[in-house]
C-alpha cells in the first residue's frame, strides 16, 4: 500500500480558504471544535485527491507477467470513494472490470484495484472515471478487450437538489471483444453472481 505524504504548503493554502468559507457561513472559525478544522480539511483534501500525483499506467506496468492466457479476467466489487467535481461532495460505490489478455501478458490483480483508486482520488464525474479506467487498461495491457462497469451513490443527489435517497447511477464502457453482445453478457452474468 502506497503511503500518503502531506504537502504542508498546500495544507496551509487550503486551510486559509476553508477559514474564509467557515466565516462566510457565519461561524466563528476560532471557536472550540472549529479552530483546527481548516488544517484538517486541507490535509483531507490532499488525501482525497492524491490520484493527481499517481501514474495509473506505471502501476499496471509494475506488475506485468508473461502469460498465454486468453480468457476473461474479472475483478469485481472494487470499492471506491471519489468527489463530485460539481459540488465537491462524495460519490462512492463499486467498480467491476474485465479484460481479455492478448496471450502475451497479464497484470497483478491488485494493480487493477489501484488503477481504480488513482482515478477515483480526483475531482471527478462518474462517466469520465469509467472511461479513464478502461482507457488505462486498454493502453497499458493491450488486451483483446476491456469492460468497466461502475455503480455509485452520489451524495449531491441524496443530500441536496432532488434528495433521492435510493438512487444508484450505473455507467459502463468497453473496447474490443466486448463489442460483441455475447461477451458483454458473459461479463454481466459474472458480476451479478
Amino acid at each position: 500500500m502506497q503511503t500518503f505524504t502531506e504537502n504542508k504548503v498546500t495544507t496551509k493554502a487550503i486551510a486559509s480558504h476553508i477559514s474564509a468559507i467557515i466565516s462566510a457561513l457565519g461561524e466563528d472559525v476560532n471557536r472550540q471544535g472549529l479552530e483546527r478544522t481548516p488544517e484538517r480539511v486541507g490535509k483531507a483534501f490532499q488525501y482525497l485527491t492524491k490520484g493527481y500525483n499517481e501514474d495509473a499506467d506505471a502501476i499496471l506496468q509494475s506488475a506485468l507477467f508473461d502469460s498465454d492466457y486468453r480468457h476473461m479476467v474479472v475483478v469485481k466489487d472494487i470499492d471506491f470513494y471519489s468527489l463530485c467535481e460539481h459540488h465537491i461532495l462524495p460519490f462512492f460505490g463499486k467498480v467491476h472490470i474485465a479484460y481479455i489478455p492478448n496471450g502475451k501478458q497479464v497484470t497483478g490483480l491488485s494493480k487493477i484495484a489501484r488503477v481504480v483508486d488513482v482515478y477515483a482520488r480526483r475531482l471527478q464525474i462518474q462517466e469520465r472515471m469509467t472511461t479513464q479506467i478502461k482507457d488505462c487498461i486498454q493502453r497499458t495491457l493491450n488486451p483483446l478487450g476491456v469492460m468497466v462497469v461502475v455503480e455509485a451513490e452520489h451524495l449531491c443527489m441524496k443530500m441536496r437538489g432532488t434528495e433521492k435517497q435510493n438512487s444508484i447511477t450505473t455507467t459502463s464502457d468497453f473496447t474490443g471483444a466486448f463489442n460483441r453482445p455475447e461477451t458483454r453478457e458473459e461479463f454481466l452474468k459474472l458480476i451479478r453472481s
